[in-house]
């Protein structure tokens, strides 16, 4: 016997009219390229991505199922395309600025973008694979200067393309299990693979997320999304916000730790996400120029790579500011775990707090996660017993676009293997310990780098640290430990080894320490260990 409920599709269309219907007066705020601010509210929002929608209909000719592409910095404009393309059953494809232009060429070519919305300052990427992607029929030109010269060809200008539109222009009739929205991983081995989000993925994502044990985020918050948009839907930020009814604040290209800073405390940010080299950024702003009066920031998300359990420390005893761990993929909506301390922890000491609070967490609603062996052995959650992270649920990739053979990437039984190798406790919490690819054998034993690096971080005079693993003829692999020193620091190998010694074993220590400038990180601001390793093979880090 089936329930007597009634069966409305989830949509995108459905958070949007929510948002509107409940929250018109909460703002949308953003922090221009120009440096000029914009303010509007969710009501005016609604309007002009109405228009938006009818001219991607009549005037671009976007018909259910095309892939129309986004190239662009976080700001209101952007934010309209999220909505409006879902809202003409077509698919918003979120572009990745910070890749190479070989794959950026090839994502394009790939989703076969048949138009590409793309912020004026931006345009010179594209212009050096103009001749190179001719699925684009159109460029639409966002935020362009007076006298705006480019040669990218078929262009028009966003509000010009809007401003004769109807502001009643009618959502597309869409099922929910229709594709709404396309990002590709960032491609660190191989080409980037395209994952196909849906209408009710896209929904559910957003519903669960805002809960307590979460995002914890309401009405009363000013969220500042410092996620790039085109990195995994910048988190689900943009539905997440309008379910909660939180007011928004988008900072474009002004990502500095001191232009961050500056908005927080002009717009009275409350909540704001970002990778954990934006945090360790403006940690390191707060220090030089401490604030007068308390920051509005109760809490920041962070999520991408691992924020060490000092830093989380420091802000919390410095500033009185919560850092919360989350865990996902571009693969999983991206959302999968959390980690905020449960009842049952608020007897332990503060320091074995912050050892739980640096872990990824726990599920949300909606998702299951479990831990095997290579032979696919389900591993016990006792918090040391390591294994590959499995995760599935109703906003987990099942495929990639485009991709035939799914087998390296989905068991049989239809859980995604994330490729991150992870111990879970009793109470669920789960600690990502490396990428299988990271891993470093020695002597037959397995070594995290994440644990060496994250242990690394908390020495004073360490800003970042990466290990990988480099050749080694008596134990196959050994550890090495590339260090970027805080201000002008002086560090020794023997110091750090004997610093590490106290929390590992000697096999786990590595036996060389490299000093460098900087780490080389991804497009989304993770370490790039792949080119580390290339660096080294080729003889470019000096020991």
């Amino acid at each position: 016997m089936k329930g007597l409920m009634m069966n409305n599709p989830l949509t995108v269309q459905s958070i949007i009219e929510y948002g509107h219907r409940v929250f018109p007066h909460k703002e949308i705020i953003s922090k221009m390229p120009d440096g000029s601010t914009h303010r509007y509210s969710y009501h005016e929002s609604y309007l002009r991505t109405k228009k938006l929608a009818s001219a991607l209909v009549n005037q671009l000719g976007v018909k259910p199922g095309d892939r129309v592409g986004t190239f662009a910095w976080n700001h209101y404009q952007h934010f309209e395309l999220y909505y409006a393309i879902p809202g003409v059953a077509a698919i918003c494809h979120t572009i990745n600025l910070r890749l190479s232009t070989e794959q950026i060429q090839f994502i394009i070519n790939h989703a076969e973008d048949k138009v590409i919305f793309v912020d004026a300052s931006l345009v010179h990427i594209l212009e050096k694979i103009a001749g190179a992607i001719p699925c684009v029929e159109t460029f639409i030109i966002l935020n362009a200067p007076e006298h705006f010269n480019t040669i990218l060809p078929n262009i028009m200008h966003f509000e010009s393309l809007i401003a004769g539109e109807p502001e009643d222009f009618p959502w597309a009739e869409v099922d929910e299990t229709d594709a709404c929205a396309m990002c590709y991983t960032s491609g660190t081995t191989g080409n980037p693979k395209g994952v196909l989000y849906s209408h009710r993925s896209t929904y559910l994502h957003a519903l669960s997320a805002p809960a307590p044990n979460c995002f914890n985020i309401g009405f009363k918050d000013r969220l500042l999304v410092i996620v790039p948009l085109f990195h995994a839907m910048a988190w689900g930020s943009p539905f997440i916000a309008l379910i909660a009814g939180a007011d928004i604040v988008f900072p474009s290209c002004h990502l500095n730790p001191e232009s961050l800073l500056e908005i927080i405390k002009e717009e009275k940010i409350t909540m704001a996400n970002a990778v954990p080299t934006i945090w360790l950024g403006i940690y390191d702003a707060l220090l030089k120029n401490p604030p007068k009066e308390k920051l509005s920031l109760r809490e920041f998300i962070c999520g991408g790579s691992t924020l060490p359990k000092s830093l989380i420390e420091r802000f919390d005893k410095e500033y009185g500011i919560q850092a919360i761990h989350l865990w996902g993929m571009t693969e999983t909506s991206p959302i999968g775990t959390a980690s905020r301390i449960q009842s049952v922890h608020q007897h332990l000491p503060a320091n074995e707090q912050y050892k739980i609070r640096a872990k990824q967490g726990i599920e949300i609603p909606g998702v299951e996660i479990k831990l095997v062996t290579e032979e696919g052995v389900v591993v016990p959650r006792d918090g040391e017993t390591m294994g590959e992270l499995l995760i599935r649920g109703p906003w987990i990739a099942s495929s990639y676009y485009k991709m035939k053979d799914r087998s390296a990437f989905f068991t049989e039984d239809g859980w995604f293997r994330t490729g991150d190798v992870a111990t879970i406790d009793q109470f669920g919490y789960m600690q990502i310990t490396d990428r299988t690819k990271d891993l470093i054998k020695s002597g037959g034993e397995w070594i995290s780098s994440v644990a060496l690096e994250v242990a690394l971080i908390a020495h004073p005079k360490v800003k970042e640290a990466c290990v990988i693993a480099i050749p080694d003829e008596k134990w196959v692999e050994r550890p090495l430990a590339c260090i970027v020193p805080a201000s002008d620091a002086e560090i020794s190998g023997e110091e750090m080894k004997n610093f590490l010694m106290k929390d590992f074993a000697h096999y786990q220590v590595p036996d060389q320490f490299l000093v460098v400038s900087e780490i080389p990180k991804t497009s989304v601001g993770k370490f790039n260990k792949k080119e580390l390793r290339r660096r080294y093979a080729a003889g470019e880090l000096a020991i």
